[in-house]
C-alpha cells in the first residue's frame, strides 16, 4: 500500500546551522516575529538570532510571553502583537512551547473564528512562513504539523493538525540545547522517545516512519542517561537532537497512541509538563498494549541491546519494559503520588481523562485495540 510522507519544507542540522540559513531568511519576509520565552531570552540564545538577523538586514519583533504550556490566551495575545508589529513571518527559538505556540499564532494570523473551532479539524490556509529553532531535544515540533493548546474553559488540551503547520526551516543545533537543566533534558527526552516508541506500535506505521523510530530509540536509550547526567557532553546532545527530529517525523506520519492521549488530560488537569506526563505513563501504557504487537516490542529490545537477536519476541518484549522501567528511573521520573496529585481528585476526573483522550483520537492508533474501559484500568494501575 502506498503512503505518504510528510517533513519540514527544509532542515539545516549541525553545528552552527543558523548561520547557514541567511538566504533561506530573507525568502520569508522582511520583518520576523521572534517567539520564545523569558528563560532563553535570558539565556541569550534570542541575541544569537536577533544578531543575525541585523547582520542579515532582517527587522524583528520579539514576543515571549510564553511562560508555559501554550493557551488560547497567550494565543490569542501573540496574534495581537504579530498584527501590531506588522510581521510578515514567525521565527520560534525555544522548547515545544514557544515552537507550538508560533505555529498556532500564524495560523489564527489568517483563521476566523477562535481556536477551539479547529480541534479536530485539518488546518487548512496560506500561513505566515514559519522558522522553528528548538533549544530542547525532545517535542519534535520543529518537524511536525501538530501543535497542542491548552483551552482553559474547558481543560482540555486540544492537539491541532495540518499540513499547513509544517514549519517552512527547521534549524536543529544541539548547541542551543546545553543550557537546558537535568529536569528538562528528562523530560523532553522522555516526550521524544515517546513519540519514537508510540510511532513504531501504531497502525499507522510504514517503512520510513519504523526506520526513524528504531533510529530514534537507539539514540536516545544510549545517550539521554549521558545527557541527563552530563549537560556539557556534547556527542550525547547532538544524537539526543537528531533523535528528538527523528522522532518529529515519526508522529508527524505514523501518529502517537495511547501514551500521549493519556497523557494530555494529566497535563490539561493537574498542570504537569507534557514530557513528565508522558513518562509517568509510558511503563504502564506499553506494558497494557504489548500482548498486541510482541515482534515490534522485540525489535525495540534487540535495537537498544537489551535482548539477544536469537531471542523469542515474548522474552525480548519483556526486555524492552524493563530497559524501559530502568531508564525512567535513572531519569527520577516521578510517581504521580510523588508529583503531588491527588488521588481522590485524579479517580473523580479518570472518566473525563479516559472520555477526552478517546475524544482525541490516538488511542485508536495503537495495534491493540483499545477502548475507554482499559484506559480506565491504566489510570488505576498508576496508584
Amino acid at each position: 500500500m502506498a503512503y505518504i510522507f510528510t517533513a519540514p519544507k527544509r532542515t539545516v542540522m549541525g553545528e552552527n546551522a543558523l548561520s547557514a540559513c541567511e538566504a533561506y531568511m530573507k525568502q520569508y519576509g522582511t520583518k520576523a516575529m521572534i517567539v520564545s520565552g523569558k528563560h532563553v531570552t535570558k539565556a541569550g540564545m534570542v541575541k544569537t538570532l536577533t544578531d543575525s538577523l541585523d547582520a542579515w538586514g532582517i527587522a524583528h519583533a520579539l514576543f515571549n510571553d510564553i511562560p508555559g504550556e501554550p493557551t488560547v490566551e497567550m494565543i490569542e495575545a501573540g496574534v495581537r502583537a504579530y498584527r501590531d508589529a506588522k510581521c510578515d513571518f514567525i521565527i520560534a527559538i525555544g522548547g515545544g512551547s514557544p515552537l507550538d505556540s508560533a505555529k498556532a499564532i500564524a495560523a489564527m494570523s489568517v483563521l476566523k473564528g477562535k481556536i477551539p473551532d479547529y480541534m479536530g479539524k485539518e488546518i487548512t490556509g496560506e500561513f505566515p512562513p514559519m522558522v522553528m529553532i528548538p533549544t530542547t531535544a525532545g517535542t519534535g515540533s520543529e518537524a511536525t504539523k501538530f501543535t497542542i493548546i491548552t483551552d482553559t474553559e474547558t481543560d482540555v488540551k486540544m492537539l491541532l493538525k495540518g499540513e499547513a503547520l509544517l514549519p517552512d526551516l527547521a534549524v536543529v543545533d544541539a548547541a542551543y540545547t546545553v543550557s537546558s537543566p537535568p529536569s528538562i533534558t528528562a523530560s523532553t527526552g522522555m516526550d521524544a522517545l515517546t513519540h519514537a516508541v508510540e510511532s513504531y506500535i501504531s497502525k499507522r506505521a510504514n517503512a520510513m516512519t519504523d526506520m526513524y523510530a528504531l533510529s530514534a530509540i537507539k539514540k536516545i536509550f544510549a545517550n539521554l542517561p549521558k545527557a541527563y547526567a552530563d549537560g556539557s557532553d556534547m556527542a550525547a546532545r547532538t544524537e539526543m537532537a537528531a533523535a528528538a527530529y527523528q522522532a518529529g517525523l515519526c508522529i508527524n506520519n505514523a501518529s502517537v497512541t495511547l501514551v500521549h492521549g493519556m497523557s494530555r488530560p494529566i497535563g490539561a488537569l493537574f498542570h504537569v509538563p507534557h514530557g513528565i506526563s508522558n513518562a509517568m505513563l509510558i511503563s504502564a501504557c506499553m506494558a497494557y498494549v504489548k500482548d498486541g504487537c510482541e515482534a515490534k516490542f522485540a525489535d525495540m529490545a534487540k535495537a537498544i541491546g537489551a535482548a539477544d537477536e536469537r531471542a523469542a519476541d515474548s522474552a525480548a518484549a519483556n526486555a524492552f519494559l524493563e530497559a524501559l522501567a530502568k531508564l525512567t528511573k535513572t531519569l527520577e521520573i516521578p510517581t504521580l503520588a510523588e508529583y503531588g496529585i491527588d488521588p481522590e481528585r485524579f479517580a473523580a476526573l479518570a472518566d473525563k481523562m479516559a472520555g477526552d483522550a478517546m475524544t482525541s483520537g490516538s488511542p485508536q492508533n495503537c495495534i491493540r485495540s483499545v477502548e475507554k474501559s482499559d484506559l480506565l484500568k491504566i489510570y488505576s494501575s498508576l496508584w
